[in-house]
């Protein structure tokens, strides 16, 4: 089931995607849900045009923990070798936007980069998840775009403001809940700028599976419901100007799509 998060009419809400498209797609409708979908849920049977609403990130975080150089090649292509652990950074929820929404260009930075990434949408309050059962805390799956000011992460040591800048957190479309962490570890992923490739690889590539990140992150913190983890990005980052449109599009989850804009 593909999860939406969108508004309509000043009311916000949560709604089962039904048909068969990219988000634009005038076939495409939404089923409301009652309740929230982390626990028990029914459909209300009261559908709505998503070509009619607006999408919102598809879940709002208490935290995004995002995994840096878990793809070797992106690793090497910025000059850096494969860590020995995960490296592990927080990007605040205040940089998280949904598709369509734009991504501003920091005022900081002079080089901003696209990384696209499979996001794990967590759907249980877990902690020191044994390998066992990274499946049962794992609500599913969405499209990531770790926007990084790359002059910025070069320069300062800590990567705070390089990654966690107002709307360097893109998610979306939506959440597939209905895919096994098996399939989820071998889809492919690539992002586009102005309809042209510069990424396009496999999460299969990723050198620390999504159950080495889950357990590795809970062995030292509390994850809740809508956290998210970012798996890290494949070979090809690179530049983004104003007036750009990035989108980064994942095997059997969907397209997300923003376009840069000047800040201010």
């Amino acid at each position: 089931m593909r999860i939406a998060r969108f508004s309509i009419d000043g009311n916000v809400a949560f709604g089962a995607v039904e048909g068969e498209g990219p988000a634009e797609s005038g076939g495409l409708v939404l089923d409301i849900i009652k309740g929230i979908p982390y626990t028990d849920f029914e459909l209300s049977g009261t559908k709505v045009p998503l070509s009619k609403v607006r999408l919102l990130p598809p879940v709002l975080p208490n935290k995004v923990v995002a995994i840096g150089r878990n793809y070797a090649e992106h690793a090497a292509e910025l000059g850096n070798e494969v860590p020995d652990v995960p490296v592990a950074f927080f990007k605040p929820t205040t940089s998280v936007i949904g598709s369509g929404d734009a991504i501003e260009y920091p005022s900081f930075s002079n080089e901003l980069h696209h990384e696209a990434e499979l996001a794990v949408v967590i759907g249980r309050m877990c902690r020191e998840v044994p390998r066992e059962r990274v499946k049962d805390v794992i609500f599913g799956y969405t499209c990531a775009n770790d926007v990084t000011a790359r002059d910025a992460q070069q320069r300062e040591k800590q990567w705070a403001r390089a990654k966690g800048f107002d709307t360097s957190c893109p998610l979306g479309p939506w959440v597939e809940t209905d895919m096994s962490i098996a399939a989820a570890s071998d889809l492919a992923i690539q992002a586009t700028v102005n309809g042209e490739q510069r990424q396009l690889g496999r999460t299969s590539d990723m050198v620390r599976s999504i159950e080495d990140l889950v357990v590795h992150i809970t062995e030292a913190m509390t994850l809740l419901p809508g956290d998210v983890i970012l798996t890290g990005t494949p070979a090809g980052v690179g530049p983004l100007n104003v007036g750009d449109e990035v989108a980064v599009t994942i095997e059997g989850i969907g397209t997300l799509t923003n376009k840069v804009i000047k800040r201010g």
